[in-house]
């Protein structure tokens, strides 16, 4: 039985990739090396796959483990992978975890599912078991938006003592709980904490938090780590600089946007870097060709290196094979408008 991980390597900015979509609903498997080139490139610390941002709900079982093994190919040993096992039932969750460990992921990630809204406490109980049944690390992932449930601090605190329960990655955008669950279990060796909502990330950084799980690191990854970078040398006028031109690009495809039309337009932004298509799956759907346009707009004002890809053309001719799925690490796009 694997034991608990050292979590120092568990730190930074941990990317939640999109997942790239063709036309014919199939996995756009050279837009995944595309896309975590793009990312390390950035200076990112890892990517999270199939979560919120990824509509890891909505992908196919094949789908998601061909996405794990492109994502860990495409890597190459450059970053930390992480992997959503989200399911409603354990038995899912379970299988799709161990499978994925065994291809080579640092860890899984879980959120309770959905139906557990009317017994909180159960939450407890399944990663319990969960953690029981997994052959490695096991991350809690807490995002009321979706599941209804907000794991309370206590149960937090309680299931951190799990051997394999490595960290939490936190979403839910309430400035006071943030501040108590990094009291409570922040600046442990065994134990990271990191802030998925924007908003809260620049704080939550200044307070202990050990990194961010931004979306908006899909298309500003080098903004990303700067952030990152300044908060844990502790320069507070800096960071809060940089947090607001991250809320500034995350603006794009957010502002006035619900969380799954949010989603719909972040891969539309990415069209125009040349990373993806805009396909989603359902019960997503692509944004309009019209708001497309204006999200060119938004991205030109903000100095971001756009082009003109049509939809599930090939790309992979801006970029030089060495192999791998999608290209090379030596990519023919800046990884960010912030970065030389």
């Amino acid at each position: 039985m694997k034991t608990k991980s050292k979590t120092g390597k568990h730190r930074g900015v941990i990317v939640p990739m999109v997942t790239p979509i063709t036309a014919a609903g199939r996995l756009d498997e050279p837009a995944v090396g595309r896309i975590v080139d793009y990312l390390c490139n950035g200076g990112v610390h890892g990517v999270f796959v199939l979560g919120t941002t990824g509509e890891g709900s909505s992908v196919p079982g094949d789908m998601r483990d061909r996405l794990v093994q492109l994502t860990l190919e495409s890597v190459h040993d450059r970053v930390m992978v992480y992997a959503g096992v989200s399911a409603n039932s354990l038995p899912e969750s379970v299988a799709a975890g161990n499978e994925y460990l065994r291809l080579g992921v640092d860890a899984v990630v879980a959120h309770v599912p959905a139906h557990f809204e009317q017994r909180p406490q159960a939450a407890l109980e399944f990663y319990s078991e969960l953690e029981n049944q997994l052959r490695g690390d096991l991350v809690l992932y807490n995002m009321p938006l979706t599941t209804n449930v907000s794991l309370s601090i206590e149960l937090c605190k309680e299931t951190a003592r799990r051997p394999r329960v490595i960290g939490i990655k936190d979403s839910e955008n309430d400035a006071v709980r943030m501040m108590e669950l990094l009291r409570e279990l922040g600046g442990r060796k065994d134990f990271f904490v990191f802030i998925g909502t924007g908003p809260l990330m620049a704080k939550g950084l200044l307070l202990g938090a050990d990194g961010i799980v931004p979306s908006v690191g899909n298309i500003a990854p080098a903004l990303c780590r700067e952030l990152y970078d300044s908060a844990t040398s502790g320069d507070v006028a800096v960071t809060e600089k940089l947090h607001e031109q991250l809320m500034k690009v995350s603006g794009v495809y957010q502002n006035g946007r619900q969380l799954g039309h949010s989603l719909a337009a972040l891969k539309a932004a990415m069209s125009w870097l040349g990373l993806c298509g805009t396909n989603t799956l359902p019960p997503l759907n692509p944004v309009s060709e019209t708001e497309r346009c204006l999200l060119r707009d938004k991205l030109v004002a903000l100095d971001f290196p756009v082009c003109n890809p049509q939809p599930d053309e090939d790309k992979t001719r801006d970029w030089t094979d060495d192999g791998r799925p999608g290209g090379s690490r030596a990519g023919a796009l800046r990884s960010s408008p912030f970065q030389p």
